[in-house]
């Protein structure tokens, strides 16, 4: 039995709650230090999930496409991150859907600060704070080069400072939706770049993905303006308490913070667009490149074969005269009429 409470301590949630509702009590979490085990025994399933993809899927295509280096380096990455981003956006989807944060947008600031979870919240956000520590330990596992090294860890201090900022001061149910649309353009990025890997000439997951880009940035920039803007500002409760969770509602209060807040997130939206509208040109202009250096190595080869002098005749010239190579003449001898 002892041996019991420490598995469950590891392995499920802590810090249930009972919480008094209309239909009677429903069990709720909160978070705590607890939660520190229970995120270190999901990095090492992480670590155990990772090895099996890597060595029952993207192995054998890698042995497949005979791919240099470099490709099968990035290869492993974006398959990872696509089996990683397709199941978040499946399990993320079923979560706003089930607890009804899409249908009821007004429900990601009202009741705020959102201190008790349900289970699949926690559960969720536990998960996704043991895969991004789980990717630190990988980079040595794989073997990742050190040119790689500084973006990995760059993504990676990103999405941990993002979720777990969300899971702390208990803006859960907004970075959910944030996940989702994050993992979704994700999604379409590394699967695009696994088909090219693949076959050189499709780019057209590029084109896709370069859409679900531009829509999640702008649902996204859309997401920040009415929480920040008009909804955190009109939570009931405005006063300081972070006991109760409350740890910045009130400074949504001053106007001029709340559009210093807005301007930051609008300028970094729009460095990221940015960075996607470069990468779109640079691809772009290498394609032209390319198809333009096809086309004059074409038009190259069609003036060489023109130029290709004529075949001469079989046989031999001797004093300017066509002999056969038997020694007769070549030209066809006249019968005389009997």
């Amino acid at each position: 039995q002892v041996t019991a409470k420490t598995a469950f301590l590891f392995i499920l949630p802590q810090y249930n709650v009972s919480v008094p509702t209309a239909d009677g009590e429903l069990v709720q979490y909160h978070y705590g230090l607890k939660d520190l085990v229970t995120i270190l025994f999901y990095i090492f399933i992480a670590i155990i999930l990772h090895a099996v993809v890597q060595e029952y899927a993207l192995d054998k295509i890698n042995r497949r496409l005979h791919l240099s280096k470099v490709k099968h380096s990035k290869f492993n990455e974006s398959g990872q991150l696509v089996a990683f981003h397709l199941t978040s956006v499946i399990w993320c989807l079923y979560v706003v859907v089930t607890e009804g944060y899409i249908s009821n947008p007004r429900s990601l600031w009202e009741n705020y600060p959102h201190v008790y979870l349900p289970f699949q919240v926690k559960f969720f956000y536990l998960c996704q704070l043991a895969y991004w520590l789980h990717a630190l330990p990988e980079l040595y596992f794989q073997k990742v080069r050190k040119e790689e090294i500084p973006r990995q860890l760059r993504c990676i201090a990103l999405y941990l400072v993002h979720i777990a900022s969300a899971y702390l001061l208990n803006l859960t149910r907004l970075g959910l939706i944030l996940l989702l649309l994050q993992y979704l353009a994700e999604f379409f990025f590394h699967m695009a770049r696994l088909v090219y890997f693949t076959d050189e000439n499709n780019e057209k997951l590029f084109n896709v993905w370069a859409v679900v880009f531009v829509v999640t940035r702008l649902f996204t920039l859309t997401l920040y303006i009415l929480v920040i803007g008009f909804g955190l500002p009109r939570v009931e409760n405005q006063a300081l308490d972070p006991e109760r969770g409350n740890f910045f509602s009130f400074l949504f209060n001053n106007i001029l913070f709340r559009m210093s807040v807005l301007l930051l997130v609008c300028l970094f939206q729009a460095s990221v667009m940015w960075r996607f509208i470069h990468f779109q040109l640079r691809r772009w202009r290498e394609y032209w490149n390319e198809q333009s250096s096809r086309k004059r190595t074409a038009a190259a080869a069609g003036t060489k074969q023109q130029a290709k002098p004529l075949k001469r005749d079989s046989g031999y010239h001797e004093n300017g005269v066509v002999k056969a190579e038997n020694g007769t003449s070549p030209r066809t001898k006249k019968l005389k009429s009997p």
